[in-house]
């Protein structure tokens, strides 16, 4: 694949990236943010226990940003973060029921869009792309470390 072929494949994924984060913020359930729902979502995706530091380095973000997202969260009573058992100078994050709660609201509220996606014509090629746009998220992210 050609550089500029590359480009133009990273372009179309920022471009529908900022199209459905916007329609996302829309869709949010009220105080709800893209920020805080992602966290949300990563703790139900691939487990909670992390440190604030850890989740931090995962979304790419400073430690304080993600402070702030987890204080939010917290006062919420949608996460909670508590001290580290092998650790007591740490501090690690749970969602709590009503975290899971609040993550499967704002998935629901998502559905009519996601059916209005659904429909398209191009819907089964997004299907049959899922599993590598899967291998290119996660070669981009070792790349990373």
């Amino acid at each position: 694949m050609k550089a500029s072929e590359i480009f133009s494949f990273f372009n179309e994924i920022g471009i529908i990236a900022q199209l459905s984060q916007t329609q996302f913020k829309r869709l949010m359930p009220k105080g709800m943010t893209i920020a805080q729902f992602t966290v949300l979502n990563h703790c139900v995706r691939v487990g909670d226990g992390k440190s604030p530091a850890r989740l931090a380095r995962a979304f790419q973000v400073t430690k304080g940003t993600m402070t702030s997202t987890l204080h939010r969260l917290e006062q919420k009573g949608l996460v909670a973060i508590q001290a580290d058992p092998g650790d007591g100078r740490s501090k690690i994050v749970r969602i709590t029921e009503a975290g899971r709660a609040m993550q499967e609201a704002c998935i629901a509220a998502t559905q009519p869009w996601a059916k209005r996606i659904g429909a398209l014509p191009e819907a089964n090629d997004m299907a049959a792309l899922l599993p590598r746009l899967a291998a290119l998220r996660a070669a981009l992210d070792a790349d990373r470390n």
